[in-house]
């Protein structure tokens, strides 16, 4: 009795083992770069550690996608359905996971390597009940001065004082209210400023941030002023925060 065999299959084993090989740099560089932020953000290792951390699973990414290409390749090639539906796999995954890193780079090759933002760049809202925490961190409490005045206004000249039309209790309520709204910790009100800091979800970034206010002849002049603790580019983060922010008062 004969029996029958099923003939070997083309190329082998090597598009499967290429392809678990992609599918494993894949899932470590998606770990890598899932936990950075968070370790960092639990205290669990140092800043720079996390950025490491966030480069390596990028060049692991790009290695998967190179095996996944060669996968897809070599077994469209051999006819080799699964191993190629995984190549394709893992190249659209790897697509997707540095979007957002690339997306960064990109946003910051636009924006002027600042960290502190504010509509006065003249007299600048200053830090009070954060001044403490501030000199704890590595950036200054101060205004830096006239070269991030310069190139904040370059880069967003849209951002200015508002004057708001109606009693300064009520500016600040709504003020408070918007601060609160957005999760952000007070830490502390002034007849005139208040003072607060956000947090950002990834890595925990502490960025803090002093409203003024003065009344004038035409109404409740608003100030603002938003200043990360680390780092010497923002991303554009403040002045977006700022913008934002004003806006919401505005509408208020």
């Amino acid at each position: 009795m004969l029996t029958k065999t099923n003939p070997p299959r083309r190329g082998g084993k090597w598009p499967v083992i290429i392809a678990w090989l992609g599918v494993i740099l894949l899932i470590t560089a998606g770990v890598l770069m899932a936990v950075a932020g968070p370790a960092y953000r639990a205290e669990l290792i140092e800043l720079g550690t996390s950025f490491s951390w966030l480069r390596q699973g990028a060049q692991l990414a790009a290695g998967a996608a190179v095996l996944g290409l060669i996968t897809l390749v070599l077994a469209l090639v051999l006819r080799r359905w699964r191993p190629a539906l995984v190549g394709a796999l893992v190249c659209l995954a790897v697509g997707a996971m540095i979007a957002m890193p690339m997306q960064m780079k990109q946003r910051a090759q636009s924006v002027p390597p600042i960290h502190d933002i504010t509509t006065d760049t003249n007299n600048p809202p200053a830090f009070i009940l954060l001044a403490a925490a501030r000199e704890e961190a590595p950036n200054a409490v101060d205004y830096p001065g006239a070269e991030t005045a310069r190139q904040q206004q370059a880069a967003y000249p849209q951002l200015k004082a508002m004057t708001l039309s109606m009693p300064m209790a009520s500016v600040m309520e709504a003020a408070r209210s918007i601060i609160q709204a957005r999760g952000w910790e007070i830490a502390g009100t002034t007849a005139n400023t208040i003072e607060a800091t956000a947090t950002t979800r990834w890595f925990g970034f502490k960025d803090d941030v002093v409203i003024r206010m003065a009344e004038t002849e035409t109404g409740v002049q608003v100030d603002m002023r938003s200043a990360s603790r680390v780092g010497k580019s923002d991303l554009g983060a403040n002045a977006e925060r700022v913008q934002a922010f004003l806006e919401d008062l505005a509408k208020r």
